[in-house]
């Protein structure tokens, strides 16, 4: 895998847990610490594609 394929593959998932946010927090029924766990993993995703971008 190249290095761009594998942060076009890390923006889309980046992009798939947005829109998941997204929903869950549409969605009354949604547990607080979900939306929070989605969040931390698209903050984790953000940060790894910056990391690689600087390279």
């Amino acid at each position: 895998m190249t290095m761009s394929s594998h942060l076009q593959e890390l923006r889309r998932k980046h992009e798939n847990l947005s829109h998941d946010v997204e929903a869950a927090q549409r969605s009354p029924s949604t547990d607080d610490l979900v939306v929070a766990e989605l969040k931390k993993q698209k903050l984790r995703l953000k940060e790894e594609i910056n990391r690689l971008s600087a390279q």
